[in-house]
Formats: structure tokens, C-alpha cells, sequence
């Protein structure tokens, strides 16, 4: 059994608000590289505060590619007192992507043969030049499992590890299926706010969730 002796508890952490979180009715944001507004600067930081409050220290921390992941990362460990600790950024954790639905309207995209179609097809659904819910989860858990789960070198160990990945709302729901097993049509109704946290623990008997969502520190 190659994980008899091995535990790790993962962080899984959305970006803060980025500017296309704000442009509401949109199907895909006008940038699919947006940055973090003001208030997603002041959501990083009290992640950090928090997680400075509660002793968190990582053992490793990976990121997005996306400038506003890496920006939350940036900022999260600069407000825990860890601005020293290097991050990994990855580009298999970046957002499902939709290009030629960006900047459009919803109303616009979503017409009733679109949706139709798409609820046949269900996590398979390709929006034109894009990513099904599907490829999303597979490039995602695909690193995750060689990074991690599957990597003799790291698992063969006896120790526990504590671990962020800091990533995206729709990523993340991909990514959550996939762990719980849940039933697909549940996949976008698992709520994420801006710079929530998620824990999930892996060891000798598989994964087990301790919290989905918990964004207390970033409420009123």
C-alpha cells in the first residue's frame, strides 16, 4: 500500500474578486487574464490574516498561471509572513476556458438550442473553441494526481503534508466532482466565493472532505 504511511491536507483556495467577477450577465469575462480589484486585494489579505492567526504554515504552494491567482498567492503569504516562500505556478489550474464566447452576453449565448444541447451532453458540453467541464477536470486532476498523489518519490515517505493550491471557481468544481464522486449535475451548484477555503484530506483511505467554502473571513 504506497500511501500507508502518507497524509496530506489540501488548501484549496479561489483567487479574490477579480475585475470579471464584476461584469455581471456575461458569459465569459472580457479577459480571460483579469486582474484583482481593490476589494480582491482586501479579500487576499484577510485570508492571510486568517491563516496567520491559525498557525497555518504550507509545505507547499502551487497557483494558476492567471494573474489573479498568483496575485491572491502573492498576497496571502506576504500577510501570513511567508513573502519568502516560493510558489509553483501551473498552468493545468488555470479556468475552464470559453474564448469565443468572451464578452458576450449570456442572454446572447445561452439560446434555448444552445442550452438544450448542453444538457444532453452534460460535463462533455465543448462551448465553441473551449473546454468541457470534462477536459477542465481532467488536465487539473491529472497534475494533481502526478504531482501528488501517484509521485513515488513524495508518497513513499512517511510524513504529512500540508498543501495550497490556489485556482479558480469552475476548476475547482471540476476538481471537487472528481474527488467526491458526486453526481455531475451538481457540478456548478457547489458554491465558491472569492477567496474561500476548501479542505480535503488524502491518506491510506482515499479522500475525505473537512470543509467546502468557508469564506468567514472575507464576510461583511
Amino acid at each position: 500500500m504506497i500511501h500507508k504511511n502518507f497524509r496530506c491536507e489540501f488548501y484549496f483556495i479561489r483567487h479574490g474578486e477579480s475585475e470579471s467577477n464584476t461584469m455581471q450577465g456575461l458569459a465569459s469575462g472580457l479577459d480571460h487574464d483579469s486582474d484583482l480589484t481593490d476589494l480582491g486585494i482586501t479579500q487576499a489579505r484577510l485570508l492571510g490574516e486568517r491563516l496567520k492567526k491559525e498557525r497555518v504554515a504550507f509545505d507547499r504552494v502551487y497557483s494558476s498561471k492567471l494573474i489573479r491567482a498568483v496575485k491572491t498567492t502573492e498576497l496571502m503569504l506576504d500577510t501570513m509572513g511567508e513573502s519568502q516562500c516560493d510558489f509553483i505556478e501551473v498552468q493545468s489550474l488555470i479556468e475552464l476556458q470559453m474564448p469565443a464566447w468572451r464578452g458576450l452576453s449570456s442572454e446572447e449565448v445561452f439560446t434555448p438550442s444552445v442550452l438544450a444541447y448542453s444538457r444532453t451532453k452534460g460535463s462533455h458540453f465543448v462551448p465553441p473553441e473551449g473546454e468541457s467541464y470534462r477536459m477542465v477536470q481532467r488536465r487539473a486532476v491529472n497534475w494533481l494526481e502526478d504531482e501528488i498523489i501517484y509521485n513515488k518519490e513524495l508518497v513513499s515517505k512517511e510524513q504529512a503534508l500540508r498543501i495550497a493550491i490556489v485556482g479558480h471557481g469552475t476548476a475547482m468544481q471540476c476538481v471537487f466532482h472528481y474527488l467526491m464522486g458526486f453526481n455531475e449535475g451538481l457540478i456548478s451548484r457547489i458554491k465558491l466565493d472569492n477567496c474561500s477555503i476548501s479542505r480535503f484530506v488524502f491518506d491510506k483511505d482515499g479522500w475525505s472532505v473537512l470543509c467546502i467554502n468557508d469564506s468567514c473571513h472575507v464576510q461583511n
